[in-house]
């Protein structure tokens, strides 16, 4: 099981926010980046093989947020770690979403785990 700390969404990245694609592009860029350091950082390594990702958003407050646009918003940041790991974002298969604590510095944990099938 590995467990990474990557930053939180910014907020531009939200299906919601309705920003043109262009304005976005950057901050998605350098999302990606930043999640691809950390994870970089974090000391991994390589894997391989199918793995159940799960994201757990620690936000800044408690106010209701829809799973599907966390998710929504977190694409740059599974690319990133996908970058960092050598691995094809498609082996992320299931993906769960959960809502954590909230936190001062709001942080989006990681969990990845080999996959496994039910028998």
């Amino acid at each position: 099981m590995i467990v990474i700390d990557l930053p939180f969404p910014p907020k531009e990245l939200s299906p919601n926010a309705r920003k043109h694609w262009r304005a976005v592009a950057p901050i998605r860029a350098r999302y990606r980046q930043d999640c691809q350091w950390a994870t970089l950082a974090a000391n991994v390594g390589r894997i391989s093989g199918r793995h159940h990702l799960l994201l757990t958003f620690h936000a800044r407050d408690r106010r209701h947020r829809d799973k599907d646009n966390l998710l929504a918003n977190s694409k740059a940041l599974i690319d990133g770690m996908a970058d960092a790991l050598g691995i094809n974002d498609r082996e992320f298969d299931p993906i769960t979403v959960s809502l954590g604590e909230p936190s001062k510095s709001p942080f989006v944990r990681v969990t990845i785990t080999p996959y496994q099938e039910a028998a």
